[in-house]
């Protein structure tokens, strides 16, 4: 019993965390500068040494928090999360499927998330958003659709190679969307031959950019508050509970004083 308790302090102590998520920033470094290739070449061994180390660790860590909460391991997501990028390192390791190896070798680092608490309170947010970013994602997709036909429309014929068809318009209205050269790339040459043209361009951009954008990511911050809400929330009942527990402690000390007297 006592060696169990242990176990779940090691395990579940702050110290522990620390040292899994330093591990996890060391291991992302070791694959940024495995894609040197003079670096890895010439240090090979010493890479996959230290790379079977790593995992040895992360495997372990599994291990015993496995032992330590058993069944309530696989409730939580982000434990399950970790469960599959070890177990799938730990099968592809020797075999010929390098390229896949290489992706769970590189989802190791987003164990950072699993490991720090404040980010895997904005990746909640980020699913939380999901219902909504979806309706907002159609209506961009309603805009994007009624604009790539108006610019095919008006400008197939003044600019072929960004609006000769439907599909070339939807890939300009991306780039569009995106701000990246769309002043003088696509917007001024059809400026000079259609005055009226920045009526087109200009609302694109308020519209879908602006203002689209602005609303998904004001969802995201909202249900990010809300989440630090909850949590301050929680917080402030394990407070509470915390200071019932020590004046209950204090009764009965003083109820065992009495008593002794």
């Amino acid at each position: 019993m006592r060696s169990s308790e242990n176990l779940s302090k090691f395990v579940m102590d702050i110290r522990f965390n620390r040292f899994i998520t330093a591990l996890i920033i060391f291991n992302a470094v070791l694959i940024g500068l495995e894609t040197f290739p003079t670096i890895y070449q010439e240090y090979h061994t010493y890479f996959v040494i230290i790379d079977l180390i790593i995992l040895a660790i992360f495997t372990l860590e599994v291990i015993l928090k496995i032992i330590v909460l058993k069944k309530r391991f696989f409730t939580n997501g982000w434990n399950i999360f970790d469960f599959v990028i070890v177990l799938g390192s730990l099968i592809l390791y020797s075999t010929p499927f390098v390229s896949v190896l290489r992706i769970f070798r590189v989802l190791r680092v987003f164990r950072t998330i699993t490991t720090i608490p404040t980010l895997r309170r904005i990746v909640a947010a980020l699913f939380m958003a999901v219902p909504t970013i979806s309706s907002v994602l159609l209506i961009m997709t309603i805009i994007f659709y009624v604009y790539a036909i108006l610019g095919t429309s008006f400008y197939g014929d003044i600019s072929p190679e960004y609006f000769g068809d439907i599909f070339l318009s939807f890939v300009t209205l991306f780039q569009i969307f995106t701000l990246e050269s769309w002043a003088s790339g696509i917007f001024r040459p059809i400026f000079a031959e259609e005055p009226w043209s920045w009526l087109y361009f200009l609302s694109f951009i308020v519209i879908a950019t602006f203002i689209m954008i602005n609303l998904i990511v004001g969802e995201i911050v909202n249900n990010a508050q809300k989440i630090t809400d909850d949590f301050e929330e929680e917080a402030e009942e394990i407070k509470d509970d915390t200071s019932e527990i020590k004046e209950l402690r204090k009764e009965i000390r003083e109820i065992k004083e009495m008593l002794q007297k």
